[in-house]
């Protein structure tokens, strides 16, 4: 294949069926946020809220001690029309652990002053899983192991204020030793 590119068998012009260079948009697509239809944005916020549901779970309720807790978050747009809800900055959804951020006491990442939109087409789901090395950041080399006990963790869309408007979960989990 290479050597037809480099031959230049093939003509490169302007034509409807002819190959041209690949565009760069300004900005890098997200893994799966999709871009929700124009009308959504018109569609009242309390609305939109109402339509995505959140929640996570993890496979089991009870740790070891030193065993990673895989958490998976799913999102899912109950209405038969694309919503989309105005977040914070491009960080379009946030993990805690007893409300320490990623489970760090250091900021983990520092998102821009600017908003975006998290999409969702009609009937659309969103699943992500992710893995709390049961410790605390303290700073940026510094890890604290946690200790056993019930620790909750909570998702929540990068809203004002999620839990008021109905895009937060939380489970509870417990850490004993064996």
């Amino acid at each position: 294949m290479r050597r037809i590119y480099e031959s230049d068998a093939l003509r490169r012009d302007d034509g409807p069926f002819s190959p041209t260079e690949v565009k760069r948009q300004k900005r890098p697509q997200r893994n799966g946020t999709g871009e929700p239809s124009f009308l959504s944005k018109f569609i009242p916020q309390a609305m939109a809220n109402k339509a995505v549901y959140v929640s996570v779970t993890t496979p089991r309720k009870t740790y070891p001690r030193g065993v990673p807790i895989p958490f998976s978050v799913h999102f899912k747009n109950s209405m038969p029309f694309s919503v989309s809800i105005p977040t914070k900055s491009p960080l379009l959804w946030t993990w805690n652990i007893d409300e320490i951020i990623e489970a760090s006491h250091v900021s983990v990442r520092d998102p821009p002053d600017e908003t975006d939109r998290f999409g969702f087409n009609r009937g659309e789901r969103k699943t992500f899983t992710r893995r709390w090395s049961q410790s605390f950041r303290l700073t940026d080399s510094t890890w604290e192991p946690a200790a056993t006990g019930r620790y909750t963790i909570g998702v929540g869309i990068n809203v004002d204020d999620p839990v008021s408007a109905g895009l937060y979960d939380e489970v509870t989990i417990e850490i004993v030793d064996e």
